[in-house]
């Protein structure tokens, strides 16, 4: 049985546009030398995922990968062209901290005027690699406003082997940015959905949490954060509703991570849907006095 939607609180629903080859759990076996030559599924599920909104009357956010936006311009128009959120997923898909900071620049506004040619409207918001914007990267907030972007959302408030910033808040906020070269312009920041149980923030905002984990653990999370009038922010990329897609051998861990759960993927994203009020990130309100300055957090 559907359970009634809640009226009064709309999460954000994001999608990640990227290959499958282009996961970095997929490194090891298709390093990004041999992109070129890897087969392209991304263009044909985004299709299905167009659809699968379209049917429900429903609009998001769609992060698009400088690449993708390069080798599948058509992509990007038909995202626009049903009325969705365009944002940018960088361009190469490094992680910040791997880029540095004159590299994340050159990256960031790389994709931005890429995507904002392709498309002919403007980018507001961005998403880092691998959420890779947290604790030791915060140098790149100013960076992402100062290329035009208005709002972010790589943030993950949460500890993890790979990123997180467990000292971020949950809500979104009005990032007050600086440094050495001065205030940046202002950013709203939309940190990804969490769970607060035993004193400590835990992951899910869909992707791998939706896939690995039981249901209720994302499904239980946004009803939490509607109870508290909070709107969550969750994400999936393309290939994590793409069971067809090529098999390689990852080792244990990667390979769980990257192809456990494909199968169920869409039914448990036709669930939520059916189940909660979902909008574009950008739509997202956050009121004026809800204010951060990242460096006075702890390092």
């Amino acid at each position: 049985m559907t359970t009634r939607k809640p009226t009064t609180v709309v999460h954000g629903l994001s999608f990640d546009i990227e290959e499958a080859f282009h996961a970095l759990n997929m490194w090891t076996a298709t390093p990004p030398e041999t992109w070129d030559d890897q087969p392209s599924r991304v263009e044909q599920v985004v299709d299905g995922i167009l659809s699968l909104l379209d049917e429900r009357g429903l609009k998001a956010t769609f992060f698009v990968l400088g690449l993708v936006a390069e080798a599948r311009p058509a992509v990007v128009r038909r995202i626009v062209e049903a009325g969705h959120e365009l944002a940018s997923h960088g361009y190469s898909h490094r992680m910040a901290g791997d880029l540095g900071r004159e590299g994340f620049e050159q990256d960031v506004r790389r994709a931005r005027g890429l995507l904002q040619d392709v498309s002919g409207v403007e980018v507001a918001g961005f998403r880092a690699s691998t959420f890779s914007i947290g604790r030791g990267t915060r140098w790149a907030l100013p960076i992402v406003s100062r290329a035009g972007h208005a709002w972010d959302s790589s943030v993950f408030p949460v500890r993890h082997d790979r990123y997180g910033d467990p000292d971020w808040p949950s809500e979104p906020v009005h990032l007050d940015l600086h440094d050495d070269q001065g205030r940046a312009p202002p950013l709203r920041e939309y940190p990804l959905l969490t769970r607060r149980l035993l004193g400590r923030s835990w992951p899910a905002a869909g992707g791998g949490y939706l896939r690995l984990l039981p249901f209720g653990v994302v499904d239980g999370a946004l009803r939490a954060s509607a109870a508290r009038g909070q709107p969550g922010v969750v994400y999936l990329h393309p290939w994590e509703l793409d069971p067809g897609q090529p098999r390689h051998d990852l080792g244990g861990l990667r390979t769980l991570r990257h192809y456990s759960g494909l199968q169920r993927m869409g039914e448990r994203l036709r669930t939520l849907l059916d189940r909660h009020a979902f909008g574009p990130i950008g739509d997202i309100p956050v009121p004026d006095d809800r204010r951060l300055d990242p460096a006075r957090l702890p390092d």
